[in-house]
């Protein structure tokens, strides 16, 4: 079983040793129009992967189908997990968004930081996932308190506001302050510096730490939301790793974008209010993995549809 995972992370090392060592090894302003093709090969990849997760829970490769999935439905989990990670995702490119503009970030360097922080989610987002299906697998009334924290998400999301945060005051940056001492200001493409005689952060490496840390805090809200598809770990991770291998890009097409999909956030509390209820009752009723992904989907095209009706109204 351990060959598969092996597999799997060097396939996605090598996606990302591409985007970073060949395709943009140069700081530069990334187009919406290059974002928006970057982001439908993610997406393209994500889906062909999908004939390799229909092929390996067929054959149980490794005897990796240890939830005795049947292929179809182990494929429709997957995508269903995809398309629940991707979505959430959008709130967490919106917070990104207020980071990079509340450090200063100059676009061409944005790139570069999410790439980074994209290295950190894949081993922050593993960890999370091994503990999480441990648990459920070991306690099985954990789907409620999931659930409750699924609930908890869909609320918190509807009245909070990022808005005039203080991302200084920021508790990864305390600690980090705590470690090294940290200049404000930009020094080009380096992370640290010497400054009087120190070893220094800079404001790049300090706005990589805050996005690191919310990504660990959307995960709170993205893990639990998929333990409500499936508790196979395999299914879980790859759907997870795939759905952020293309946040960058998609953070680059949207990042100008936010205003015009305002009612997104709405079909984001949808979502999670409906998984929650989905994990809730596993245990008593399975709703089906098909009618869960047009679900999903319906909140999202209602969310979408709705948001361009009314940039549109607003434009005549």
């Amino acid at each position: 079983m351990i060959i598969l995972w092996l597999a799997f992370l060097v396939l996605v090392s090598g996606f990302l040793a591409l985007d970073l060592g060949v395709f943009h090894k140069t700081n530069q302003v990334i187009s919406i129009k290059e974002s928006l093709l970057w982001t439908l090969i993610w997406v393209i990849l994500a889906f062909i992967f999908g004939a390799a997760i229909y092929a390996i829970y067929q054959q149980n490769f490794f005897g990796i189908n240890t939830h005795n999935l049947s292929p179809g439905d182990a494929l429709v989990k997957y995508y269903t997990g995809f398309v629940i990670e991707k979505s959430l995702s959008l709130d967490n490119i919106f917070v990104i968004a207020l980071i990079f503009s509340y450090f200063k970030i100059p676009p061409k360097n944005q790139h570069r930081i999410l790439f980074w922080g994209i290295i950190g989610a894949v081993v922050f987002r593993g960890i999370m996932i091994y503990l999480g299906t441990a648990i459920i697998d070991r306690f099985s009334w954990s789907t409620y308190i999931f659930g409750g924290i699924l609930f908890y998400s869909a609320i918190k999301m509807l009245t909070d506001s990022h808005e005039n945060v203080d991302y200084s005051k920021n508790f990864a940056l305390k600690m980090l302050g705590k470690v090294y001492p940290i200049s404000w200001e930009l020094s080009g493409n380096k992370y640290f510096i010497i400054k009087n005689g120190k070893h220094t952060a800079t404001i790049l490496f300090a706005s990589l730490v805050v996005v690191e840390f919310s990504d660990v805090l959307f995960a709170v809200d993205s893990i639990p939301a998929i333990f409500a598809v499936t508790t196979d770990p395999f299914i879980v991770f790859t759907s997870n790793i795939f759905a952020i291998l293309g946040l960058r890009n998609l953070y680059f097409f949207l990042a100008n974008m936010l205003d015009k999909f305002r009612y997104m956030k709405f079909s984001l509390v949808s979502i999670l209010a409906f998984v929650g209820v989905k994990m809730i009752l596993v245990n008593h009723y399975k709703i089906p993995s098909m009618l869960s992904l047009i679900v999903i989907i319906g909140f999202l095209v209602i969310g979408v549809l709705a948001s361009l009706r009314k940039s549109k109204q607003e434009a005549k």
